[in-house]
């Protein structure tokens, strides 16, 4: 994999293996393994509903970006579309969301990281375990920078393997019997205990929030768009791939596990994945799917910080974040950046500290939040883009959003009630104050440093190179 680097600038030579396990990778992590616990109490059976429902916004969503990037692959992504179809502020405020949202997201997965070490260690407080995370996973983003994609491509293959094979041998129960003395399970757990809807649709719809958040990450595929070779080919390729493939994972997983168990009783002994190999009966299941479920968190912390010290890079070379952060070691690493952010996170070391049983939904719910923002925006760009076009420009794209413009507009509808939704449980309500008021603290900063004027002035040069 070739990855080479001067000083200002970050090369990578993304392949599209890494690209489609990366974007697979980073959407199958803690939301799927740990979140989906959660998410089932709330909906029961039902829940392969939600998860059907956000899959679809999300199937928009990526087409949505994916038109874009085809017609005009840029690094940067999403924030740059923002930046170009509805103006500076939003490209600025868009970076700088997707740097929290990642530093949020890395807090859920480092809290995982700690659960899960609970398995082995019980005694061993959780705050220990995600400080330990997250020095190791900062120390591989400032050593290895050329072994990313390749640890990535592996930790994801890890994962995909697991839960393929969970859902063969789940199907084996299922169908045969394997596991449960030759009976057949069947599905009949799938409507047995209070019905398929066993908290109504309200319970579907309060666990939206959980959904969204496992899906959160398939975007990056956007971001690297600027950075893969032949993007028309490849980007089209992993964004209809990577859809299809989630959401097999999702609700076959799921549909195999709410099978197999009553869903009252899932969650109350860690991972559902767990519990699925322990009653087939492999020695050291339990074990070796924590270990699983472990790479996943690990993995996706990966991303988080790598993607979070790229983040800000770019936010410094666009003048929107201190020039201290576009330095590069001698390494080729963006190693300020790094270590900033993984001080942010130590606020998720300090929160399982002090608040131990609340701080995953405390988490996920801000960056589900912070995650609408930016799938928003990516809806709104589109539309904004389409409108810019000719008739027979629009006619001429090489990737099309279906249903155009309703598709976007109903999707714009669904995040819209996703946000209103957070505010009917008091665990998610907490986004609604955090997220808002770090919208509020950029945007003053942004006027307060004078960055509106240097936009301005930027974009009347780029009118005139253009011209």
């Amino acid at each position: 994999m070739s990855n080479h680097s001067n000083t200002t600038e970050l090369k990578r030579g993304l392949e599209q293996r890494h690209i489609t396990l990366m974007s697979l990778g980073a959407a199958i992590g803690v939301g799927l393994f740990l979140g989906s616990a959660s998410a089932i109490k709330l909906a029961g059976p039902a829940i392969l509903l939600a998860y059907a429902l956000g899959g679809l916004a999300i199937f928009f969503i990526m087409r949505a970006l994916g038109e874009m990037a085809v017609h005009n692959p840029v690094a940067g992504s999403f924030s740059r579309y923002a930046r170009n179809y509805m103006g500076p502020l939003f490209g600025y405020l868009t970076g700088w969301n997707y740097w929290f949202l990642w530093v949020i997201t890395c807090m859920a997965e480092i809290t995982a990281v700690a659960v899960y070490m609970g398995f082995w260690f019980p005694d061993v407080p959780r705050w220990i375990w995600a400080l330990a995370a997250l020095v190791i996973m900062s120390a591989v983003n400032l050593i290895a920078v050329k072994a990313y994609g390749e640890l990535e491509f592996w930790f994801a293959l890890i994962k995909i393997v697991a839960i393929i094979s969970m859902i063969v041998l789940g199907v084996g129960m299922i169908a045969f019997g394997i596991g449960n003395g030759g009976i057949p399970t069947g599905i009949s757990n799938l409507w047995e205990n209070g019905g398929f809807f066993p908290n109504g649709f309200k319970g579907v719809f309060l666990s939206l929030q959980m959904v969204m958040f496992a899906y959160l990450g398939i975007e990056m595929i956007g971001v690297t768009a600027g950075e893969v070779q032949n993007p028309r080919k490849s980007l089209s390729r992993a964004i209809d791939s990577v859809f299809w493939r989630i959401l097999i994972f999702y609700v076959g997983a799921l549909f195999v596990i709410m099978s197999i168990y009553p869903w009252n009783e899932i969650g109350q002994k860690g991972s559902p994945f767990v519990m699925t190999f322990d009653q087939i009966g492999i020695p050291y299941a339990a074990g070796i799917i924590n270990f699983v479920v472990l790479t996943a968190a690990l993995s996706s912390c990966n991303s988080g910080i790598f993607s979070t010290g790229r983040m800000l890079f770019n936010l410094a070379q666009q003048r929107e974040a201190s020039p201290k952060f576009n330095r590069l070691s001698k390494r080729g690493v963006p190693a300020t950046a790094i270590i900033v952010s993984a001080l942010a996170l130590l606020v998720g070391v300090v929160l399982n500290y002090l608040v131990p049983e609340k701080v995953f939904i405390w988490v996920t719910s801000i960056a589900t939040f912070g995650a609408v923002w930016t799938w928003a925006v990516i809806l709104i760009s589109q539309l904004r883009f389409r409108k810019s076009l000719s008739e027979t420009e629009r006619s001429q794209l090489a990737y099309k959003m279906p249903w155009a413009p309703y598709s976007s507009y109903l999707s714009l509808a669904f995040l819209a009630l996703v946000i209103v939704l957070m505010a009917f449980s008091p665990d998610t309500r907490i986004a609604l104050v955090v997220g808002p008021l770090w919208f509020v603290f950029l945007i003053a900063v942004y006027y307060n440093k004078g960055l509106h004027k240097k936009n301005q002035m930027l974009l009347v040069n780029d009118n005139k190179q253009a011209g």
